[in-house]
């Protein structure tokens, strides 16, 4: 395994300093089928009626997205953000598309303290106008269209459109959230208004419900473009709601109108024999890297899912990745984050030493760069979805998408929950007397955890494409998928049903009753005790391409996700 490491080092690092791409390589195997792999299935079906018109990956993007913001509305929509990548097959290229919202232009460092410089309650920041960030996602899709768009724009709403207006049967996990006591959205009028039934009595799983406002928001986007969205009378109608008590934001016209996504390259590091790609900052995908690096450098790939001494490597292993990207990952448009140092060969070394017989306090952040950072104080909430798609030429988008907390900031505009993003961002400026990495700053973008994933061979070939929902924790489930299928060779599915387990700082927490009783013996002889109860929030969706060019794809049986492939294929 470590000389595997060794040897595409010198390759991956290069990539790394330069955000380059991976080598181009010899034609591919034809892929055998094209599929979509999401947390509703009436969202798979969507992206599969635009495959089967002819559309590419990133058009099936585009309408599973519209249509999860219509039967998934509790984790992402319209209304927020996310990071897509995109593998074009033809030139074997990654593009990283960051739609991240970002703060406006007005916002100031201490908007979430109270007048005595007290950090607002979760609730008080979530619940408030100031939680958020321009809508970004439909400008992101449409930049990625532009590029690899096949079908019209207009064409890739129509299920949803069709949908909203006719109805849908409403899923369970829709309506669990709805009448559950989950998230304070829940009690909001603008929620209630939306899932509640002409009686007022909220929606129950299996109940008709339409969502016209919904479709007419879809049909102004359809025909206008992405930006109608960031435009009035769309614009306005966002401004306004941002603006009304309680505690009320100071989002502008001029901030939507100045909206871009970032497009660019992403970073790709090594793990095994293979190069693992993500996002770059302000995605945590850096940090993703880091983790699977340092455990390149111990034996848990020769392991075997019921070893514990592979569950102690990573739980130790995710401790220290988790120090250091909670002290230095951030918008780097506004901070120095030293992705090099963070990734650089020696300083690996150095973190994964670290790790001894048996665990220790919480370790402390490293010294990956000479930059002085405070304490992280951030609190990240578990909402979230993730797709893959991938088309008959070998096009695939990974995308992780979101509107932050359950409902987003329980306010909503034109049919669509508005995103609660800006709590993404650490409430106090400055801990300890140093100035925190992600602090709220104008025009500025929220630290995310979400790391959408691209794998490939050494010569550049689509090995995998994966991803999570889930906060904070979503480093730690595309981490363990990946050293499911890539180190122990087990199946996508069977990679995304491994048990979670999340270690952070001095907590160990996750799926404690689906780890085998000797794992849970040989970690309570190392000093880790799994907690139970907080590993449940994965969403992982995900597809494998075998070397006959043959998909295998997965969906996490947390949640209401599955994987299809077109009729016949």
């Amino acid at each position: 395994m470590k000389s595997a490491f060794r040897i595409i080092l010198p390759l991956a690092a290069t990539w790394l300093a330069a955000c380059a791409q991976p080598p181009a390589r010899d034609a591919p195997p034809p892929v055998r089928a094209a599929g979509i792999a999401a947390a509703n299935p009436m969202a798979v079906d969507a992206g599969l009626e635009i495959l089967a018109a002819g559309g590419s990956a990133a058009d099936a993007a585009v309408a599973v997205q519209a249509m999860l913001g219509l039967v998934e509305p509790q984790s992402s929509g319209i209304g927020g953000g996310g990071f897509l990548l995109y593998f074009d097959a033809a030139t074997s290229r990654i593009t990283a598309y960051d739609g991240r919202e970002t703060a406006p232009a007005a916002a100031s460092p201490g908007m979430f303290l109270d007048e005595n410089g007290a950090p607002f309650s979760y609730r008080d920041a979530v619940l408030s106008g100031r939680s958020t960030g321009v809508p970004a996602v439909v400008a992101m899709l449409g930049a990625a269209h532009a590029r690899h768009g096949a079908l019209p724009w207009h064409r890739l709403f129509d299920p949803a459109m069709r949908m909203a207006e006719s109805g849908f049967s409403v899923p369970q996990r829709l309506a669990g959230y709805v009448n559950g006591n989950r998230a304070p959205q829940v009690a909001e009028p603008d929620v209630r208004a939306l899932f509640s039934g002409a009686d007022g009595r909220p929606v129950q799983a299996g109940d008709r419900l339409t969502n016209k406002a919904y479709a007419a928001t879809l049909r102004q986007i359809a025909t206008r473009g992405p930006r109608a969205l960031l435009e009035p009378p769309l614009s306005d109608a966002i401004i306004a709601r941002t603006r009304a008590e309680p505690r009320p934001g100071v989002l502008s016209a001029r901030d939507l109108a100045a909206y871009q996504p970032r497009v660019g390259d992403p970073l790709c590091g090594p793990f095994l024999v293979y190069v693992v790609c993500v996002p770059p900052p302000p995605s945590s995908g850096v940090a993703l890297l880091q983790l699977l690096a340092i455990l390149d450098h111990t034996d848990i790939a020769l392991r075997k899912p019921n070893d514990p001494v592979a569950w102690y490597l990573f739980t130790e292993a995710s401790r220290l990745m988790y120090a250091d990207r909670d002290r230095y990952v951030a918008d780097p448009a506004f901070v120095e984050v030293p992705v090099a140092g963070l990734l650089d060969p020696d300083y690996i070394v150095l973190r994964a030493a670290s790790i001894g017989a048996v665990a220790g306090p919480a370790p402390a952040p490293g010294f990956p760069a000479p930059i002085q950072r405070g304490p992280d104080a951030t609190n990240e909430a578990t909402g979230t979805s993730h797709f893959v798609a991938i088309d008959a030429a070998g096009n695939v988008a990974s995308m992780t998408t979101t509107v932050e907390s359950l409902f987003g900031s329980g306010r909503a505009v034109a049919g669509f929950m508005l995103n609660n993003q800006l709590t993404d961002f650490s409430y106090r400026p400055v801990i300890d007397g140093q100035p925190v990495a992600n602090a709220v700053a104008g025009g500025k973008r929220p630290r995310s955890s979400m790391a959408p994933v691209i794998v490939l061979d050494r010569g550049g070939r689509l090995v995998a494409a994966l991803g999570s929902p889930g906060g904070s924790a979503i480093l730690a489930y595309n981490a363990k998928t990946l050293v499911g299928m890539l180190g122990w060779e087990l199946t996508m599915q069977q990679a995304i049903e491994l048990p979670n387990v999340i270690a952070r700082g001095d907590e160990y927490f996750g799926e404690a009753s689906k780890l085998p009783a000797k794992v849970t013996e040989g970690l309570g002889r190392r000093g880790v005790t799994i907690k139970p109860g907080r590993g449940e929030e994965s969403g992982l969706h995900g597809v494998l391409v075998r070397e006959n060019g043959q998909l295998e794809g997965g969906a996490d049986p947390r949640r209401e996700g599955i994987w299809k492939s077109l009729p016949g294929d």
